[in-house]
């Protein structure tokens, strides 16, 4: 016969062995750092194609997976800081939006993977050794910045053949500029176009841009690829319609009002950017995953801005667009 004490015991045992069990063997949710150098509505067009991508792939984000923000608000000093809190959080892996944010973590962390959801040319800017075997903890999309404005260049030439005058926005925080640079005077000095540098970082230093470039001149206006610029494409295109420039920048400045936009499909390298993260988490190796280049690019034409600034946009331009604004 058991005692009365015995029994108790007994059962108190039993009823508190299976849930020890069950706290010890409850999965660890992954939980994702995402550092981005703008805010929240910075992404909003692109952040929902991140996370129907993890959708895709099994993810429920707050059951089976967490993403944890920093945004730096077009602060690129921040983002070093935001990286090393991530990495002290102990993230499974830190995704990143933009060179300046790429480089900061990998700066902070050598060990945590980072996946880049798009970085302007990777090798240039010294983030991987190669595309194919990228090394070290960072893989991803990125694609040739270079080229891209290069590319833009060539249209600012085949829509406008007698313009002579180019202003080139740049944000001189962002470490793509150089390799950017170089290929645009390239390009520039056969298609013979004179280019003008001017520099902004913060939003409340577009308006004293333009009113410096006005006085150059000047026939057109480029964009280079920033966030703090997409962040604040529309401004940008009201301020170059206001002053009667036709604007070139990527997809996000046609869409809002630019005249011409030209560059890789972003949102879908968001989604693509899920992929990577579903590997790693699967136990991949950022080192052993090749780093992709978008394979579709889009034109922009903006048809309402040109009848804005009295420009013919000729048939032929028109026809090879994505999409033509009306």
């Amino acid at each position: 016969m058991i005692r009365r004490r015995e029994f108790i015991t007994l059962l108190g045992g039993a009823a508190a062995w299976p849930l020890g069990v069950h706290a010890q063997s409850a999965p660890k949710i992954p939980r994702i750092g995402l550092l981005s150098p703008t805010t929240p509505s910075g992404v909003e067009k692109t952040l929902p194609r991140f996370r129907a991508g993890l959708r895709d792939l099994g993810y429920v984000e707050g059951q089976n997976i967490l993403l944890d923000f920093r945004w730096a608000e077009g602060n690129y000093a921040r983002l070093a800081e935001y990286a090393a809190e991530l990495v002290r959080l102990r993230v499974d892996v830190l995704a990143t939006y933009g060179t300046p944010g790429t480089l900061a973590a990998k700066q902070a962390t050598t060990t945590t993977p980072i996946v880049m959801i798009i970085s302007g040319d990777a090798v240039a800017t010294g983030i991987v050794a190669s595309l194919a075997r990228p090394g070290g903890n960072v893989t991803g999309s990125t694609f040739f910045d270079p080229e891209l404005h290069a590319k833009r260049l060539e249209l600012v030439k085949e829509i406008a053949p007698s313009a002579r005058r180019v202003a080139v926005l740049y944000n001189p925080s962002n470490p793509v500029n150089a390799p950017v640079e170089q290929a645009m005077e390239r390009t520039a000095q056969s298609l013979k176009l004179e280019l003008q540098s001017y520099e902004a970082q913060r939003p409340d230093e577009f308006g004293e841009m333009f009113s410096r470039l006005i006085k150059t001149g000047t026939d057109w206006v480029a964009v280079t690829s920033d966030a703090i610029f997409r962040t604040n494409a529309e401004r940008i295109a009201q301020l170059a319609t206001k002053n009667r420039l036709p604007l070139i920048g990527d997809v996000d400045f046609g869409q809002s009002g630019a005249l011409i936009g030209f560059g890789a499909n972003l949102p879908e390298l968001w989604y693509r950017g899920a992929y990577f993260v579903d590997k790693i988490l699967k136990g991949a190796k950022p080192a052993d995953l090749p780093v992709e280049q978008p394979i579709k690019f889009e034109l922009i034409v903006n048809l309402k801005t040109a009848k804005a600034l009295g420009l013919d946009v000729p048939w032929q331009f028109q026809q090879r667009a994505d999409e033509v604004i009306e």
